[in-house]
């Protein structure tokens, strides 16, 4: 099959293509041709308005809730979320019905996705059941495929159990994901504590909650010298404990969410439950915080934090709720809406999480399997719940002014065009 991609500007600062526009013809998912102007059949054309192009992007905090949660996400739902979204690569969460916590399940998952047009890598869980106990079995886990190591939407309370894991994984330099909660401090928070949860009469959960665990886990660091990748951070006294920590050397890398840099806690006043996440959002100055970080270079990467919930789950009182949002569909509008470097950008949506978590970056060069992402990111548009390829429907984004359209990803001979 050859498909032949019309007047490209390729975004990707390690091609020799970086920031022209080209021709791109593919056979059977290889980059054959790359020039000015290709003048040859093809089995299908892609001609898009503004069309830009990159290698695909990676998201490394998803739950697609497979097996357990399927009235939530499924695997395949979850990766046409993806898809929509520009992601060729994601990797999800252990928190299902069996928890992924041996090698059985890590192969589950593998075998389930193999035939998607996204890649999927499971993450194993830390603990067995994610119950912070016990270590799980992390290095046969490993050994089948399981890419980090993370209790997913539970942190690892216990700082012993936390610092075994660390040493433990350091023969074959896994890592471990946390988001940095600690559950003894605000365990009843609803929202941020500060202002307008007094206002709102809601509980609030401090950010020392927060900012206590990443003290935490970067002195556990310190003292293994392994690898950690803080995911969620949300506080500017977070930030700032970051770029300490990489500054005296340390394997320490961290993600932030797009939901933490568009909104902040003053957007809860209309209590919508979709907003209700953990961390929780905080202020408009840490809001402001964390899109300066990611102009800086302290932050490495974005992640969507994707966490689907059934209609029930949200459509109750504010109190009931359950915490999280879906996000793979709206990561890039909602970080190109405030973002004024569109190569960074990139960058820490394909390359950044590649080298995190040692995976292949692909290559835009002739005689490379193709791995794209396409997309405009001039296009002005009001996000709408139609545009949902997700089983679950709790975005915030829903109904908001965003900049950036993803047309879709060409990736594993396949081609997943939004319609």
């Amino acid at each position: 099959m050859k498909v032949l991609i019309r007047n490209a500007h390729i975004i990707c600062p390690a091609s020799l293509f970086h920031g022209q526009k080209k021709d791109i013809l593919l056979t059977d998912g290889i980059i054959r041709k790359i020039a000015d102007s290709i003048d040859e059949s093809a089995d299908e054309t892609i001609a898009l308005e503004q069309l830009h192009l990159s290698i695909g992007w990676m998201d490394l905090f998803a739950h697609f809730c497979e097996p357990g949660f399927e009235q939530r996400e499924t695997i395949e739902t979850g990766a046409a979320a993806a898809a929509a979204g520009g992601f060729t690569d994601v990797m999800i969460l252990p928190n299902t019905n069996p928890v992924v916590s041996t090698k059985s399940q890590v192969e589950f998952i593998k075998q389930r996705s193999a035939a998607l047009p996204v890649n999927i890598y499971p993450i194993g869980s830390v603990t067995k059941n994610a119950e912070g106990k016990e270590l799980a079995e992390m290095y046969d886990m490993h050994s089948s495929g399981a890419i980090a190591f993370s209790d997913g939407t539970q942190a690892v309370q216990h700082p012993g159990v936390l610092l075994k894991a660390l040493q433990y994984m350091l023969p074959f330099e896994g890592t471990v994901i946390q988001v940095p909660a600690d559950n003894s401090i605000g365990a009843h928070g609803l929202m941020n504590e500060g202002i307008v949860s007094t206002r709102l009469g809601l509980p609030g959960k401090p950010a020392i909650a927060e900012e206590l665990m990443i003290h935490r886990d970067i002195e556990l660091l310190k003292y293994c010298k392994s690898k950690l990748h803080i995911t969620g951070i949300s506080t500017r006294k977070g930030i700032e404990l970051i770029a300490k920590a990489k500054s005296e050397g340390l394997q320490l890398t961290a993600s932030v969410t797009p939901y933490h840099f568009f909104f902040c806690d003053e957007d809860l006043e209309s209590y919508d439950t979709n907003l209700k996440v953990n961390p929780p959002l905080r202020t408009k100055e840490d809001m402001m915080a964390i899109r300066e970080a990611l102009l800086t270079g302290t932050i490495d990467c974005i992640a969507s934090h994707h966490l689907p919930q059934h209609w029930d789950d949200k459509t109750c009182e504010f109190e009931y709720a359950k915490n999280g949002m879906t996000g793979l569909e709206t990561v890039f509008a909602a970080s190109n809406t405030y973002s004024s470097n569109i190569d960074a950008l990139i960058d820490k949506l394909s390359i950044a999480p590649r080298k995190i978590f040692n995976v292949p970056v692909p290559e835009i060069k002739e005689g490379a399997e193709a791995c794209f992402t396409l997309f405009n990111p001039e296009h002005e548009f009001v996000f709408d719940q139609s545009m949902i390829k997700s089983a679950s429907s709790n975005n915030a984004f829903i109904g908001k002014k965003l900049k950036g359209k993803v047309y879709g990803i060409i990736n594993k001979n396949k081609i997943s065009i939004n319609r």
